[in-house]
């Protein structure tokens, strides 16, 4: 069991899917964005982001509307076709496109015929080097017509939002679905060709107990997912105003989060899981796994990954592309967004250009992450090293010269000293979730 010492859980802190982190993002000026795909090369990374769900849930913080609006989906659609047109004749010829995720949303909401044209017009616009697919998926929204799809691709890698097997916390959340359409989607998938499938799974729902947890964990094992991520629910009705659909009196409190989450790790690494930080796990053979083991472990907007490409670039509203100088953002607004790539233009207008420092810190806050150890420089040792004290006291850090190592029992604190080296956290009043 995890040491629990609340006092240094207190401050909510970013989950650093980049850093600097999006709340900390500003006005870029027209031409950064394409003048950093024009930049571009070697391995290079595609994300598409799908914002429509069949149904909407209570907790989901995504940017996401209803799919039962056909001519906003084909309007949106059809903005994004023109915007990998256009990101296309951009990238040069030296770049290759190693790996492309779905994302969403749930890009399943789609029908399978336009998630298919989408593939085509990536093959005919980008050199593709073997890249390898992967997809978010609703098993809600789940059919074989889409597993075919799917297979017709290639995609080998699939993530489905499962969060909870408990119907109750289910119905709380406004994500009802029966385990036998679970299984079903997983058979799909499955038959397909996806030979990686994470579940999400969610602590601290509402009315969910420490049974219920053991009961979604068990059935996730059971069922045969390659990978597991464990996430904290982050109720901010300020910031997701459909969460004040979830009745706040009714969830855990922060002492029996930290039991969840603590649950959640010793049951799956007692049951061959490798945990990928503190919230994710893998089984051993799986890439995730392989990745971790040889400190080739990264984090990107989509979490922890094994791509090791330097280039991200994002399609759609609301993603992110991400260089090494560079971070932007895509328009939030999906009538701006429409209007805007409909034009053959590139529609971010918002980011943050990452200079010398952000590029040093972003590097430790990965490692930190990633590796639960990085190696200091003489300047920010001298600068935050006093900072460490508390958890190397408690037995959750080691700093050793500039070599500085989380130990096993410090691994849920991992992103509060991680927020340590976040230079822009003094300056700003942005409100996160919980660090656990």
């Amino acid at each position: 069991m995890w040491p629990y010492h609340p006092e240094l859980l207190d401050v909510p802190v970013p989950r650093y899917t980049s850093y600097p982190t999006a709340a900390d993002f500003g006005a870029l000026p027209a031409n950064a964005l394409p003048a950093a795909i024009e930049g571009a090369d070697g391995d290079v990374s595609l994300y598409l982001h799908i914002p429509f769900c069949d149904k909407i849930c209570y907790y989901c913080g995504c940017n996401t509307g209803a799919a039962g609006r056909k001519q906003r989906v084909a309007s949106y659609l059809a903005a994004l076709h023109t915007e990998i047109a256009t990101v296309a004749r951009l990238l040069p010829d030296s770049a290759r496109i190693n790996r492309i995720a779905f994302g969403g949303g749930s890009p399943n909401a789609i029908a399978p015929e336009e998630f298919t044209a989408l593939v085509e017009a990536l093959h005919r616009g980008f050199r593709l080097s073997e890249a390898e697919w992967s997809i978010e998926t609703d098993p809600r929204s789940m059919t074989a017509e889409w597993g075919r799809a799917i297979g017709e691709a290639g995609i080998t890698r699939a993530s489905m939002g499962v969060q909870t097997f408990a119907k109750h916390c289910q119905k709380a959340i406004g994500r009802e679905q029966d385990d036998a359409l679970i299984g079903q989607s997983m058979d799909w998938l499955r038959e397909a060709g996806v030979t990686s499938l994470n579940f999400d799974l969610m602590y601290g729902l509402p009315f969910q107990s420490a049974d219920d947890l053991a009961d979604s964990l068990d059935h996730a094992r059971v069922l045969g997912a390659d990978r597991i991520a464990v996430f904290g629910y982050a109720h901010v009705p300020h910031m997701v105003p459909r969460q004040n659909m979830i009745d706040a009196s009714e969830l855990p409190g922060r002492d029996a989060r930290f039991a969840m989450a603590a649950q959640a790790y010793d049951f799956l690494t007692a049951s061959g899981y490798d945990a990928v930080g503190f919230d994710h796990f893998a089984l051993p053979g799986d890439p995730l796994a392989r990745a971790m083991r040889s400190g080739k472990l990264h984090r990107n907007f989509q979490g922890f990954t094994d791509d090791s490409s330097p280039v991200l670039i994002g399609l759609g509203a609301t993603a992110i592309s991400g260089f090494p100088h560079l971070i932007a953002q895509n328009e939030k607004n999906n009538g701006r967004y429409r209007m805007m790539a409909s034009q053959g233009l590139l529609t971010s207008s918002v980011g943050i250009r990452r200079n010398a420092d952000d590029q040093l810190r972003g590097g430790v806050i990965n490692d930190l992450l990633c590796r639960a150890e990085t190696e200091l420089s003489p300047c920010l040792k001298a600068r935050h090293g006093a900072a460490f004290a508390p958890f190397v006291e408690r037995g959750l850090a080691v700093l050793d010269g500039l070599r500085l190592r989380i130990t096993p029992e410090g691994l849920p604190y991992a992103r509060v000293m991680a927020s340590i080296f976040d230079s822009y956290r003094a300056q700003t009043a942005h409100r996160f979730s919980s660090a656990i």
